[in-house]
């Protein structure tokens, strides 16, 4: 399924990836250190909702392209819906 995503939300996105990579490599750093366990915890946490976020951002503009291309066939709306059923439920 391609997605083709507009400008301003792909830098959203890629926004989002790239503070979850500077996350991920304070986390790196913080277990290297010797840091709390909980501490460590709180922060691939946040991680995990920006990666989660990211993708939520992806399969919604999907969704808007889809709704948007209202003239499709019936069965490929049948099969485009359980296809972003299938990505919404890999994020759960």
């Amino acid at each position: 399924m391609e997605m083709a995503m507009a400008a301003d939300e792909l830098k959203s996105v890629l926004n989002r990836l790239r503070r979850a990579q500077g996350q991920i490599a304070g986390i790196i750093k913080m277990i290297e250190d010797g840091r709390d366990c909980e501490d460590v915890i709180t922060q691939l946490a946040a991680v995990s909702r920006a990666l989660d976020r990211a993708g939520f951002a992806i399969i919604a503009t999907g969704l808007q392209h889809c709704m948007a291309d209202g003239a499709q066939a019936a069965g490929d709306r049948d099969q485009m819906r359980a296809r972003l059923e299938k990505l919404f439920l890999s994020l759960a």
